[in-house]
C-alpha cells in the first residue's frame, strides 16, 4: 500500500493547489493579468518540453513529470479562457427567451476558441508522445479534458450547485447559460462512465507485474479521474466545494451563486 500512497498524495496537492492559484490569480485584478498569463505561458513552454522529453522517459521519475506537464498544459488553457484571452465570439449573456438548440449555440459561442485551443493542446502533446512508451502527459490531458466538457455540460443542463463564485467578475455572463436543476439525464450516465474509466486508469497499476513506471503512472491518473468525479459530485450534493480553495477566491458576494 505504500507504494501507492506516494502518487496519490501528490496528485491531490497538486491538484488542490494547481486549481487554487488558477482561481487565485483569475479573481486578481485585470492590470495583473498579462503578466499572470505570460509567465503562464513561459511555464506552458517549459511544460511541452517535459512532455517531449518525459516520452521517452518509461520510469518513475518520467511518469511524474508527464503527469505534472499535462497539468501545467491544461492549467495554461484554464488561464487563457477564465482570463478572457481565448474564450469565445460571445461575450454577452444569454437571452431568456433562448431555448433548445438556439441556448445550446449561444453557449457554445462564449467558449470557441478556448475549444479550439483544447483541440490544439491534444495535437501538440500527442504529436510530442508518438510512438513513445510515455505517452501518461496525453492520457492525463484527455482525462481533464473530458472531465471538464463533461462539467460544463452539466452546468448547461442543470444542477443543484451553480458554484458561480468560481466566475471571475468578467466573466459573469457565463452565468447566465448555467440551470439549476435537481437532476438532468447526462448527469448519472457520465458518473458511469467516468467510474468504468476510472477502474480502467486504476488496473494496470494494481497487477502483481506492475512496473514502478505503470503503478506510479496510473495511480496518479486515476486518483485525477477519481477527483473529477468528486468535484462533479459537488454539482449535485449539498456540499461547500468552495471552501476548498477558500484561499483562491475573493471575499464571497451577496446573491453571487444564485440562479440565473
Amino acid at each position: 500500500m505504500s507504494d501507492y500512497a506516494a502518487p496519490i498524495l501528490y496528485a491531490v496537492v497538486i491538484w488542490w493547489f494547481l486549481t487554487g492559484a488558477i482561481l487565485w490569480l483569475n479573481h486578481r485584478p485585470r492590470r495583473t493579468h498579462a503578466w499572470s498569463f505570460g509567465a503562464t505561458t513561459l511555464a506552458l513552454v517549459i511544460a511541452l518540453w517535459v512532455v517531449a522529453w518525459s516520452a521517452s522517459q518509461e520510469s518513475e521519475a518520467g511518469a511524474y513529470a508527464a503527469f505534472t506537464a499535462a497539468l501545467i498544459v491544461w492549467g495554461w488553457q484554464e488561464m487563457a479562457f477564465y482570463m478572457g484571452y481565448l474564450a469565445g465570439p460571445r461575450r454577452t449573456p444569454g437571452s431568456a427567451t433562448d431555448r433548445g438548440l438556439a441556448r445550446f449555440g449561444a453557449a457554445a459561442a462564449t467558449n470557441l476558441w478556448h475549444e479550439a485551443a483544447i483541440i490544439l493542446g491534444f495535437v501538440a502533446i500527442a504529436w510530442l508522445t508518438a510512438g513513445s512508451p510515455n505517452r501518461m502527459a496525453l492520457w492525463t490531458y484527455l482525462v481533464l479534458w473530458g472531465m471538464n466538457l463533461s462539467a460544463r455540460l452539466n452546468l448547461f443542463l442543470g444542477v443543484r450547485n451553480l458554484n458561480a463564485e468560481f466566475l471571475p467578475e468578467h466573466l459573469r455572463y457565463l452565468g447566465s447559460f448555467f440551470r439549476r436543476a435537481p437532476m438532468n439525464a447526462l448527469f448519472p450516465v457520465a458518473m458511469i462512465l467516468a467510474t468504468g474509466f476510472l477502474l480502467v486508469l486504476l488496473h494496470p497499476a494494481v497487477t502483481e507485474s506492475a512496473s514502478a513506471f505503470k503503478r506510479s503512472g496510473h495511480t496518479m491518473m486515476a486518483t485525477l479521474m477519481a477527483l473529477a468525479i468528486l468535484e462533479h459530485g459537488f454539482l449535485m450534493l449539498p456540499l461547500p466545494s468552495a471552501a476548498l480553495w477558500g484561499w483562491g477566491l475573493p471575499a464571497r458576494r451577496p446573491g453571487a451563486d444564485a440562479a440565473p
